[in-house]
């Protein structure tokens, strides 16, 4: 077992493995559960590689992209998100989002491993990919500058979390911006990839990798407040002033962005309707089978509710955010299967009248592709559960947050810096510009 010294876990808040069986029985049965859906899922994924996946998913020649990529995208979506708004803190400098900045980097590595299970049963021979990818280099290719650019991003995320663990804050600054570039490119590259596509008229136009910046930092936002809320009812302590005042600010900007995500969904439509295959697409989810799936999921459950949830919330009520978040998760996991299905669903052919393509394409989820989503996904919760109870909730220390000659207000919980000889009361009437009062008067 690895032996870490006392001085380098009392750095990195690092419990031991102690802590996790000391947790409670709740909290140790959903750990054991998630961790038999990876097994489960992984020996089903096995079976399915070995089997052949043609004979085992639902995909076909006409729909090749299924269930696994929409799960995939989900992942690095979340994580790209993840990565982006814990930067405004710990990279920009903006002061309330830095209490959120261990745990959403944390989180963002987890669902980007996640993403990683989930797509090493869609490749027919992942072996082979990192060999082609390093030894004979397409470089006019995006999925050869996907699996490039998230390698990266990967690597830059694991040295950044280090230094945050071990509190060397320039050298965490300096990694998370190289995870910001890498991100931002790797998910920009992520929607040519479907943008870049002239065959398929859905996804085709520079629209897509702005989007997919857009909703990432949407579906950053709601797992930021989703897992604090989860982390707050695993361990009280964790709700500082500092961190309340956190989670208030991302999700003003959250619910700022479910706004903006609404606006292109209402474009998405209108431009879809002057022209004809796009057309059909859309009928098919506004109005025809896939229905349910735009309206029920992607509007109500990923925008709608949660849009009011966390408007009437106003940063505070820690119940109305964690069910808009936990409804934006799920609204939003449909959103990318919604996106993925609704490039393919129209035949190429379809617009020339060839009858053998006179209908939509059909796409059924088998079992073997529901099975290695539960996996990845279920990854990502132990993962979390492991680092919330092994690292001490990936709590900041104080004077990682409040510099030298400052202080948490205990009224607004924003940090203030003293003057030279003033107190900390004199401080406080000065920031918020309490006037003085005369008691004679």
């Amino acid at each position: 077992m690895i032996q870490i010294h006392k001085d380098t876990a009392e750095r990195w808040g690092y419990t031991g493995v102690g802590a996790l069986f000391r947790s409670n029985k709740v909290l140790l049965g959903i750990l054991g559960l998630l961790g038999l859906l990876v097994f489960y899922g992984l020996a089903v994924g096995l079976h399915g590689t070995f089997t052949g996946y043609r004979h085992v998913y639902g995909v076909t020649r006409q729909i090749p992209w299924g269930l696994l990529i929409s799960a995939y995208i989900f992942c690095v979506v979340t994580s790209t998100g993840l990565c982006l708004v814990s930067s405004i803190g710990h990279v920009f400098g903006y002061e309330p989002y830095m209490p959120i900045a261990k745990r959403a980097v944390f989180l963002s590595i987890t669902f980007m491993l996640g993403g990683f299970i989930i797509i090493f049963f869609d490749v027919e021979n992942p072996f082979r990919m990192p060999i082609y990818n390093a030894f004979s280099p397409n470089l006019t290719s995006n999925m050869w500058w996907m699996g490039t650019l998230y390698t990266l991003y990967l690597i830059a995320l694991g040295i950044e979390y280090f230094f945050l663990l071990d509190q060397n804050h320039a050298w965490s600054r300096i990694f998370g911006l190289f995870g910001v570039i890498f991100g931002v490119a790797a998910h920009s590259n992520l929607g040519a990839v479907f943008g870049m596509l002239h065959g398929r008229e859905f996804w085709y136009g520079p629209y897509m990798p702005i989007y997919f910046i857009v909703s990432a930092m949407m579906s950053g936002g709601a797992a930021i407040i989703l897992f604090t809320c989860i982390s707050w009812r695993i361990d009280r302590h964790i709700m500082s002033r500092r961190m309340e005042r956190s989670i208030k600010a991302v999700c003003q900007l959250t619910t700022m962005l479910i706004a903006i995500i609404m606006f292109f969904t209402i474009w998405k439509i209108i431009s879809g309707v002057v022209a004809p295959e796009k057309y059909v697409a859309i009928k098919a989810f506004v109005l025809g089978r896939y229905a349910l799936n735009f309206w029920g999921a992607e509007v109500l459950l990923g925008m709608v509710i949660p849009f009011i949830l966390l408007i009437q919330s106003e940063g505070r009520d820690l119940r109305k955010m964690f069910i808009a978040s936990s409804f934006m998760m799920i609204g939003i996991f449909f959103m990318r299967y919604d996106l993925v299905l609704a490039g393919q669903i129209v035949p190429v052919f379809h617009s020339l009248g060839v009858d053998e393509y006179s209908s939509l394409l059909e796409y059924t989820p088998s079992f073997h592709e529901i099975s290695v989503v539960v996996a990845g996904l279920s990854f990502a919760g132990v993962f979390y559960l492991l680092g919330e109870r092994m690292l001490n909730g990936h709590q900041f220390q104080k004077h990682e947050i409040v510099p030298p000659g400052a202080y948490v207000c205990p009224g607004c919980g924003g940090i203030h810096y003293k003057k030279e000889g003033e107190s900390e009361e004199e401080s406080l009437k000065r920031h918020h510009r309490v006037r003085k009062v005369d008691r004679d008067d």
